[in-house]
């Protein structure tokens, strides 16, 4: 039976693990391992349809209060990745310079607050956007939480001899950046007050996003991996992932007039859109599929992952054929996994299929019962 998602869960897609050292963390064995996977992820990337297997290991500690240390940080994916190699998938898991969800508001003067055992948080500074817009506005690569994050680039590709998949930090769409500098109750007011300034905000955010990216990019080097953050990720992917939650709290029309445009301008930039909501965002497919270089899309397809799932039908209905990807992540047992990629399974559909399976033995099943659904 499907279970309900469970709130005493902290982190109900995450998966606990042990720490481990640079030392300690066998570099060239990831090496080979992922070289492995490379070629079917070029075929997969490359083709129109099919499905891809991807059992993502997101650590609980590194997306909360383990960012602060870059150190423990590290040492939480190394043990991540030394761990997924035992369950059988086509995309190989990555690294990722994660410091909070925070990173353009820096450049608007905002600066993180920590709570004990917590990620740390932005607290909207500002009333207005015009508030926002009468500020001084720095570079993110010259801002603290920005200088932190090259940091902890820089540490990881040094301890793993720049051998291991590094992807960008978590990247937010504009109107997700902008709703952290303004508060909320003025924030969605503000698009029908002031939509200009709404719009020039937007286009700044989105600059500042590009050239903090592209100064990531360049860090990273050889071992860049895309789209990032929450997507399956590989060198022979592209695209920039962006987080679009305001999405489930405005309509489709709003989407396309105030953050369509931008997300397209960011996608433009490094080989495709990508897009992410939390929640049931379905009802708001056509205004996502709207933005033309548009590549792939993520969304929770059981409860498990999300109180507020989607149901697969719409995306099969708006996406076989396309050649757009849809991440799927389904939390579930082996029968909920495999229920879900029924319904989202279709001959012209291209699926990457994220899973969570408790252990080896019930992924391995699981990808053998996917690939005969597929087949």
């Amino acid at each position: 039976m499907t279970k309900g998602f469970d709130y005493t869960v902290a982190d109900s897609q995450g998966t606990l693990v042990e720490p481990l050292s640079p030392e300690e963390f066998d570099v060239q064995k990831y090496v080979d391992y992922e070289a492995a996977l490379l070629e079917g992820n070029a075929v997969f990337w490359e083709s129109q349809a099919g499905v891809a297997v991807y059992r993502r290991f997101r650590v609980p500690q590194v997306f909360s209060f383990g960012c602060r240390d870059m150190k423990q940080s590290l040492a939480w994916q190394l043990g991540a990745l030394e761990k997924s190699m035992d369950y059988k998938a086509d995309i190989s898991n990555f690294l990722e310079p994660w410091y909070g969800i925070g990173t353009v508001a820096g450049a608007f003067g905002a600066t993180y607050k920590w709570e004990e055992r917590n990620a740390p948080a932005i607290a909207a500074p500002f009333t207005s956007v015009r508030e926002v817009l009468g500020r001084e506005i720095v570079p993110i690569e010259d801002t603290d939480i920005g200088k932190r994050t090259l940091e902890m680039i820089e540490y990881f590709l040094d301890k793993t001899g720049g051998k291991i998949p590094v992807s960008p930090t978590d990247t937010q769409a504009a109107l997700n950046a902008a709703s952290f500098l303004i508060e909320t109750n003025s924030f969605y007011m503000e698009m029908f007050d002031h939509p200009d300034e709404m719009k020039k905000l937007l286009s700044i955010i989105t600059d500042l996003t590009i050239d903090f990216t592209k100064k990531q990019i360049e860090l990273i080097g050889d071992a860049l991996v895309l789209p990032g953050h929450g997507f399956a990720s590989s060198r022979k992917f592209t695209g920039l992932g962006m987080s679009s939650d305001v999405m489930v709290m405005i309509s489709g029309e709003q989407y396309k007039e105030f953050e369509a445009p931008y997300l397209q301008k960011a996608g433009e930039a490094f080989g495709g859109a990508v897009f992410h909501s939390c929640g049931n965002w379905s009802n708001n497919i056509s205004a996502i599929k709207s933005v033309p270089n548009l590549i792939m899309v993520d969304a929770a397809f059981s409860q498990e992952t999300d109180p507020d799932s989607n149901p697969p039908e719409p995306f099969v209905a708006a996406f076989a054929g396309t050649g757009i990807i849809v991440n799927a992540r389904i939390v579930g047992n082996a029968e909920t996994v495999l229920e879900k990629v029924k319904r989202l399974w279709q001959p012209h559909m291209k699926l990457i299929v994220v899973t969570y399976c408790k252990t080896p033995r019930e992924q391995a099943d699981v990808y053998d019962e996917i690939r005969k659904i597929v087949e």
